[in-house]
């Protein structure tokens, strides 16, 4: 949801196929993401409740989760569209993994980018080595895969996260792996190489949602290179190419973590001439 309200609101048309209740919180989210002209597909839960998850917040305005969830996803039919991204638990957890992984056949089947964020939690990897080769398998279907220094701790304690990030590389499709790092910046990985850039210097209030605008500002970035209509993964690999799509999304995610809650900018609200 965060990731299709950035998008939307960097004036990027998205669609968001998910699963809500027929409760109070449904609505507000339905509400929350129409509000900025993000299309809906939302399947009712069979309880009738909405997932829940609740964010506390430290001193220094880091988050950790609780939560309450049901995803029990049905099969969907792919939309029309340009670029599937997927992530977080919907791609993790069953029965409604299975649903997210057909639509990923079906993006891949039509030659259709498809982008993941592994964006995983500690409390849903009970069996590390299966989550391991879950985020693999799913990794090895995207052009575009991220992933955070704290998602490659899960997957592998033992392995430097760089390691990781280098090791998603190997799927058929893949040709661009970012590791984020938080205030340390963030980090790209092709077959040419690497490339790191820094954010500026941020006035923090929270990091709910910051890896979800990140995301929202790699990909509007790249719709706006026109990367989802070339023949084949047209995601950039040159530095000079890399190193603005990175500052362009960590300057997104900055102003996210600049204000309370997820609350992506509008493409307004980005810097002239953003992502220089």
């Amino acid at each position: 949801m965060n990731v299709a309200v950035g998008l939307a609101r960097l004036d990027i048309p998205t669609t968001l196929v998910s699963q809500v209740g027929h409760d109070e919180r449904g609505g507000l989210i339905v509400q929350h993401v129409t509000s900025s002209e993000v299309e809906v597909v939302a399947v009712p839960t069979s309880s009738g409740s909405t997932s829940v998850a609740t964010a506390h917040l430290s001193e220094d305005g880091a988050a950790r989760y609780d939560f309450d969830l049901e995803w029990n996803l049905p099969r969907q039919p792919l939309p029309a569209c340009r670029a599937l991204h997927v992530g977080s638990l919907g791609t993790l957890l069953e029965p409604g993994r299975d649903s997210v992984l057909d639509l990923v056949e079906q993006a891949v089947a039509r030659d259709v980018f498809v982008s993941y964020d592994a964006n995983l939690r500690e409390s849903f990897v009970e069996d590390r080595d299966r989550t391991r080769r879950q985020v693999h398998e799913l990794a090895s279907r995207c052009s575009l895969v991220k992933l955070s220094d704290e998602d490659a701790l899960l997957i592998d304690p033992a392995a430097d996260p760089d390691d990781v990030a280098r090791s998603l590389l190997s799927g058929e499709r893949t040709r661009l792996v970012l590791l984020t790092r938080g205030a340390a910046g963030a980090t790209a990985f092709s077959a040419a190489g690497q490339t790191s850039a820094r954010p500026r210097q941020v006035e923090m209030i929270d990091t709910v949602g910051a890896g979800d605008a990140f995301m929202a500002g790699t990909l509007a970035q790249l719709s706006d290179l026109d990367s989802f209509r070339r023949p084949g993964p047209g995601v950039p690999v040159g530095d000079e190419e890399v190193t603005r799509l990175l500052r362009g999304a960590m300057e997104v995610a900055a102003i996210t973590c600049e204000r309370r809650g997820a609350n992506p900018p509008r493409r307004g609200e980005l810097p002239p001439g953003w992502p220089a």
